[in-house]
């Protein structure tokens, strides 16, 4: 044991804060080992990824379990198997339950293509490109019960560029979050940031 904080990476989609954070840690960025990761999707590009780089992975499928506390029940047999410190929320589409927020509390991270509180929920980069803003960006904050309602602990500006498709701009949020989130995850594992005094980049 390298008495590392040890992280689990959740994620529905292609995984790609995954991988962000993956070799930010290979590249000794990031003082952490990232220990599991866990999807709602057994299909989803995340698990191949985790696979390929050797991290341990839990699937499941929701809608075969009769409730949300009886899912995040299993998940947290995986996570106490594992040893995990740190839930890092990476593209995750499901709102985390009393089950994990009670025995995790302060110590859920998840990243947010918008500068909330503006844009939260499904969609958000299509959210600010419909409603025309100048600036949006990435905010990276703790779990709470609401849907990315948490604390803020950092955000970055991202400026929309006249004439930009949603596209692009995706791929400019990425490249800002695919930064960001590293460092901060950094930070904060390793008591660099109080609670109450959020930064803005």
């Amino acid at each position: 044991m390298s008495g590392k904080p040890r992280l689990a990476v959740f994620a529905s989609g292609t995984g790609s804060n995954y991988d962000a954070i993956f070799h930010a840690i290979e590249r000794n960025e990031v003082a952490a080992e990232l220990t599991l990761v866990v999807s709602d999707k057994p299909t989803a590009k995340v698990i191949d990824k985790a696979r390929n780089n050797g991290t341990p992975t839990f699937t499941f499928e929701p809608k075969v379990y009769p409730s949300k506390a009886a899912f995040e029940t299993e998940v947290m047999e995986h996570l106490h198997a594992a040893n995990i410190d740190w839930i890092i929320l990476a593209g995750y589409m499901r709102l985390i339950g009393p089950t994990l927020l009670h025995a995790y509390e302060g110590r859920i991270l998840n990243i947010h293509p918008s500068l909330l509180p503006a844009f939260p929920g499904l969609d958000a980069i299509g959210q600010a490109f419909q409603a025309g803003v100048k600036v949006t960006g990435v905010t990276i904050h703790y779990v709470d019960e609401g849907m990315d309602t948490g604390e803020i602990i950092a955000q970055e500006a991202v400026n929309v560029q006249p004439g930009i498709n949603k596209e692009n701009l995706q791929k400019q949020i990425q490249t800002v979050e695919h930064r960001l989130y590293p460092a901060v995850i950094e930070r904060v594992i390793h008591n660099e940031y109080s609670r109450g005094g959020n930064t803005t980049t």
